[in-house]
């Protein structure tokens, strides 16, 4: 199963934002539609990707320096500030099995797609599992068709 057949069932709904966007802003987007990460763009092209990992990582970083003296307001903060500049990237006609290596090594649950700089969607950990699951159902099914129509041997007298 290729990359592009995962995007094709998941659907091509796409939430971006700017590396200016406020990161509060960006976390209510992500707990209204129920999403783990955002795109990031700039000028038309993929900047980074910003996933629950880099909020709570910054809200970590900034619970220990209440600890030591006053913070900015969480407000302040811009996706810019926190995203994962460099995410690795998928191509549309990749392997899935190479994809889900490529997200274990990585430690990254959301994958863009992007061939020659356009990108094409992104794709979750979550939105692997389902397709794969799908694609064995599809193919249980048919074998157990196949071997119920399976043609019975003439015994030998």
């Amino acid at each position: 199963m290729k990359v592009k057949e995962v995007l094709r069932i998941k659907g091509n709904t796409l939430f971006s934002v700017t590396p200016e966007s406020k990161l509060s802003d960006c976390v209510v987007m992500m707990a209204e539609h129920d999403m783990g990460s955002l795109v990031v763009m700039s000028q038309g092209k993929l900047a980074g990707m910003l996933t629950f990992r880099e909020v709570l990582r910054i809200l970590a970083k900034r619970q220990i320096e209440q600890r030591v003296g006053p913070t900015p307001p969480f407000t302040e903060i811009t996706v810019g500030e926190v995203m994962n500049a460099a995410p690795s990237k998928a191509s549309s006609d990749m392997e899935v099995d190479e994809l889900r290596k490529l997200m274990l090594e990585n430690h990254q649950r959301y994958m863009p797609v992007v061939d020659e700089d356009v990108l094409h969607g992104v794709i979750s950990f979550h939105d692997v599992a389902k397709a794969i699951l799908e694609e064995q159902e599809f193919e249980n099914k048919m074998l157990k068709g196949y071997i119920r129509d399976w043609p019975m041997e003439e015994s030998n007298q």
